[in-house]
Parts: C-alpha cells; structure tokens; sequence
C-alpha cells in the first residue's frame, strides 16, 4: 500500500530529527535521566518539527527500555504507541477550541492510563484556545495528576496567556537550515531511486 513521503520519512527517535540539535539533545537527556516536567511548550514556525518531536516525546517517555532517550520501539509500551495507543491523545486546538473541550479532556485525566505508563495530551496550535478554555485548562496544568503530562505546540507563542507558558518548559524550535534541508532531500531521493539535479 503506498505511503505519502512525509509519513514514510517521518522522524521515530529524536536521532533521526533534522535541524533541531539543541531541542532533541536537551530532550532525551530529560528521558535519559528521568527528569521528565509535567509540561512541554514547543514553540516555532510551520514544518520545523514540533508535532513529531512531541510524537516522539509521548513514545520515549512509556518507554520500558529507552536507548539514549530515544523510544526502543520493541518493548510492549512502544509496541502499544505504534498500534495507536487512547492513552496518548493528540488534540487540535484549531477546531477543539471551546471551553467545553477542555471539560471533557479535564473529566478524561481523572482515569490512568490503560495502557502505558503516562497517558499524554499532545495540544497542537494551542493559541487557539479561547479565552475561556485556557482558563479552564490552567487548573489542570497546575495540578496534574502524576501519569498526565502535557505537550503543547504552537506557532503564535505572544498569544498564550502568561498563566500558561509559566507553567511550561519551554523549547524553541528554529527555522532548518537549507543545507540540512538539501541534505535530507538528497538522501531521501536516493533511498526512493529518485533522480534529482
């Protein structure tokens, strides 16, 4: 069955990240030592890597038997996480934006995990949120239960109420560079037998 590129090439292991050196070294020295915050902040243009190294985040953190902070993906937890795991639920902001869906997610952290370890809530262009739903959203960021962790993206940072970004560490993902760029294109070409100038 074919397989669109980008989630053929996808990142799986902070390793296999291109262009975001600081961010992914600073992560899984996190996982590594397991000092792992209850709340991530990934904050940067489009198509700089925020959503996959959250995917890759929600994966390392269950992990039984990380390898240098990357995901095994051969332990039962990884295993769960390829399949598509309830206990790591990625959220638009974009169109789950009212007060009302954060409720839910708050009535949703009350139960652990089935699963895995942690369950995670991946919160993707979470500038989107009204008002009223970050507001609703800050008691659960204060005081999550132990097994909730958190990672938000977003592309509009100055849009995030303070309240939130406090309570959040916060990684900055930069713009990649065109020769990483151009590298990564080439071995790409060259792994799909594409000719290229």
């Amino acid at each position: 069955m074919y397989q669109a590129l980008y989630r053929k090439y996808r990142p799986t292991s902070f390793s296999d990240v291109v262009g975001q050196t600081a961010v992914t070294e600073t992560l899984k020295n996190a996982v590594s030592s397991g000092k792992i915050s209850h709340a991530y902040l990934f904050t940067g243009t489009r198509g700089t890597g925020k959503t996959t190294c959250a995917k890759i985040l929600a994966a390392a953190v269950n992990c039984e038997h990380t390898v240098n902070g990357n995901p095994c993906f051969e332990c039962e937890s990884c295993k769960t996480v390829l399949k598509g795991a309830t206990d790591i639920v990625e959220m638009d902001a974009a169109s789950n934006n009212g007060v009302d869906n954060v409720r839910n997610l708050k009535d949703e952290i009350s139960f652990t995990p089935a699963l895995l370890k942690y369950r995670v809530y991946i919160i993707d262009e979470v500038h989107m949120l009204s008002t009223a739903a970050f507001n609703a959203f800050l008691k659960t960021l204060e005081e999550p239960p132990a097994y909730a962790k958190f990672i938000l993206a977003t592309t509009e940072k100055h849009k995030i109420p303070a309240t939130i970004i406090s309570r959040c560490q916060i990684f900055d993902f930069k713009r990649i560079n065109p020769n990483d760029i151009a590298n990564h294109l080439e071995y790409i070409a060259q792994k799909e037998n594409v000719a290229y100038e």
